[in-house]
């Protein structure tokens, strides 16, 4: 790599070149980021502490909410920064290093909320073996599945990139590395990789949502033979699947999918996944769900109750 590669910083263009709204994304973006962090850490902190979210459900929502904080903070917080810098530059290793955790806990991600609808569709389209099948030990093996999967596919994006060589230009048409933007840099022919990309991080995509789509249709056919109370409770956790996985899986397919073209359309796309996504899935999962605002109801009390006698 050293005796091919001339470039040991590349420059990001950002997500906007305007000064006065780059100073107001600042302020947005920043309230952005803080929502995720302190939203998804609410949702990691109360789901241990109250015992009625024990189900498995629980148990993969608070792996996507640590996921979310991860992939949000491999972007988010260089985006921020660079918005008060004129010259936004990255080194060649940081470069790299942002592409694989962003494919890293990307696809992690749509791993895990492809786990959340099979959990869904166990517990609603066979309820009498749910306990047998979802069980501590196969929950436990599907968040590792998840992670392994997320490390492999994340893995060959990166070595797929790093192999090319990189001579000048240096500069990104984007605000953080991504495998379309680098290739296009590369000096070298980059077809077989461009269609590696798109077959790895496409089809990755794309199949989990023709997976996802398909279970959710089985799931709603199922529930016309339940109950109206249990149909109306069915529909409230999937309906707050099934928001989080359009905001997620519609921008991420739409990027992945189509070869490299215009980077500015892209940037504006990939907004959705890598921020606006991770800060709404802690509000759609807590609003939409009484269980979970019951419990963070009684852990505040619970605070309180503890502040007040430590007090006395």
């Amino acid at each position: 790599m050293q005796n091919i590669n001339n470039v040991t910083e590349f420059i990001l263009f950002g997500l906007i070149q305007n000064e006065e709204m780059q100073k107001i994304c600042f302020l947005i973006f920043s309230l952005f980021y803080l929502v995720i962090v302190l939203g998804n850490l609410l949702i990691i902190v109360t789901i241990p502490f109250s015992f009625r979210l024990k189900s498995p459900m629980y148990f993969f929502l608070r792996y996507l909410s640590f996921v979310d904080i991860c992939y949000s903070s491999v972007t988010a917080p260089q985006m921020i920064a660079d918005f008060l810098i004129e010259k936004k530059t990255i080194s060649f290793i940081g470069c790299i290093a942002q592409l694989f955790g962003v494919h890293f806990f990307g696809c992690t991600e749509i791993f895990i909320l492809t786990v959340i609808a099979y959990d869904r569709y166990i517990a609603i389209c066979k309820p009498l073996h749910y306990t047998t099948i979802m069980t501590k030990r196969v929950c436990g093996q599907m968040v590792a599945a998840s992670w392994l999967g997320g490390f492999m596919h994340s893995l060959v994006q990166t070595l797929a990139t790093t192999q090319r060589p990189f001579c000048g230009p240096n500069e990104i048409d984007h605000y953080f590395c991504d495998v379309h933007p680098l290739i296009r840099l590369a000096c070298t022919d980059t077809y077989i990789v461009g269609i590696i990309v798109v077959a790895n991080s496409g089809m990755i995509a794309l199949g989990s949502f023709v997976i996802l789509v398909v279970s959710y249709i089985v799931i709603l056919t199922s529930l016309r033979s339940h109950s109206s109370e249990g149909r109306r409770k069915a529909l409230s956790t999937c309906a707050s699947h099934i928001t989080v996985v359009i905001l997620f899986f519609g921008p991420c397919t739409f990027t992945y999918i189509h070869p490299s073209g215009d980077f500015s359309e892209d940037k504006a796309v990939a907004v959705f996944y890598t921020v606006i996504a991770p800060m709404l899935n802690p509000l759609i999962y807590t609003l939409r769900n009484e269980e979970m605002k019951n419990a963070m109801r009684k852990l505040w009390s619970r605070k309180i109750t503890v502040r007040d006698k430590t007090k006395m």
